[in-house]
């Protein structure tokens, strides 16, 4: 009994993770535009800051602002994979239950299904990992530059 309830839980709770990983992919492909877009500005503007108002803040709130600056990605790496897993995992019951019915083809069109979702959140994450690795890079030698202009050590 209490298993029939999870079971229905976990099937209302696929529609969800499929819709947050497209939009997670989306967001990914998105942010590979914009660090595209940076990565230009850095090299053609001489002096381009992804920080801002390094002027009036202080060094701890400079290094806030870049830790706001890579967490969106640093979470698009890290949570994406856990939500392909779990789209992964869903209909995976239902399709073992296929398999064991003498139901083969039914069960490989779910199989295609499931592992899409996989395939997708992978691909987000990493996208999302290498952008944070590049944007991750740039903030913190900007941080290392702003603290030897005020006369920090390195």
């Amino acid at each position: 009994m209490l298993e029939l309830g999870f079971l229905h839980i976990v099937q209302w709770l696929l529609t969800p993770v499929l819709l947050l990983l497209a939009l997670a992919f989306a967001y990914a492909l998105w942010m590979s535009g914009v660090v595209m877009i940076e990565a230009w500005q850095r090299r053609r503007v001489p002096g381009f800051s992804l920080l801002h108002g390094v002027e009036s803040l202080t060094l701890e709130e400079l290094e806030l602002q870049a830790l706001g600056r890579m967490e969106p990605l640093r979470l698009l790496s890290r949570v994406t994979p856990m939500l392909g897993l779990i789209a992964t995992m869903i209909p995976l019951g239902p399709a073992l239950q296929e398999v064991a019915n003498g139901q083969g083809q039914a069960a490989l069109s779910v199989f295609s299904g499931a592992f899409a979702g996989v395939v997708l959140a992978l691909t987000a994450a990493s996208l999302g990992l290498v952008l944070y690795s590049a944007r991750r890079r740039w903030l913190l030698a900007e941080l290392l530059a702003v603290q030897r202009a005020r006369g920090g050590r390195a």
